[in-house]
């Protein structure tokens, strides 16, 4: 795949898209009492013998099924771009896994969950994450 693909833009899905993610943010929250940080829910849902995996395995599941159920619904797949190297993105998924780590969460759990409790290390964390991310893309567009 190309790096220069355009991404098509899709007001009424992204809209209805974000208050999906909204509002399953503020269930897990009045719930379980947790914050919707995705990293936090499927390193918990692990250890099978935790307490509280059962929410996070039907949680991470749901996340696995919406593709399926969404092409159930529409007849249409939904549409991945994502480089074929799967060598480089094994390297891109043990860099996030340690950048959630040593973040103390994922985009999810700071830019979407902490953000909106107005908690300024999750905005040092967004802002960190955001800024490699420009670095990575015009290192990616520009450099190779």
């Amino acid at each position: 795949m190309p790096l220069d693909t355009v991404t098509p833009f899709t007001p009424l899905a992204s809209t209805l898209g974000g208050i999906l993610i909204g509002l399953s943010a503020v269930m897990v929250m009045a719930l379980f009492g947790r914050i919707a940080g995705i990293s936090g829910i499927t390193t918990g849902a692990l250890p099978l013998r935790r307490e509280d995996w059962d929410w996070r395995l039907a949680f991470v599941l749901g996340l696995v099924a919406a593709p399926i159920v969404a092409l159930l619904v529409t007849g249409e797949s939904i549409r991945q771009t994502v480089p074929d190297d799967l060598p480089m993105m094994a390297v891109a998924g043990l860099l996030v896994g340690a950048g959630t780590v040593l973040g103390s969460g994922c985009t999810s759990g700071h830019g979407v969950c902490g953000l909106a409790r107005l908690s300024s290390r999750s905005l040092v964390a967004v802002l960190t994450f955001m800024a490699f991310a420009g670095v990575t893309v015009i290192v990616l567009r520009h450099a190779i």
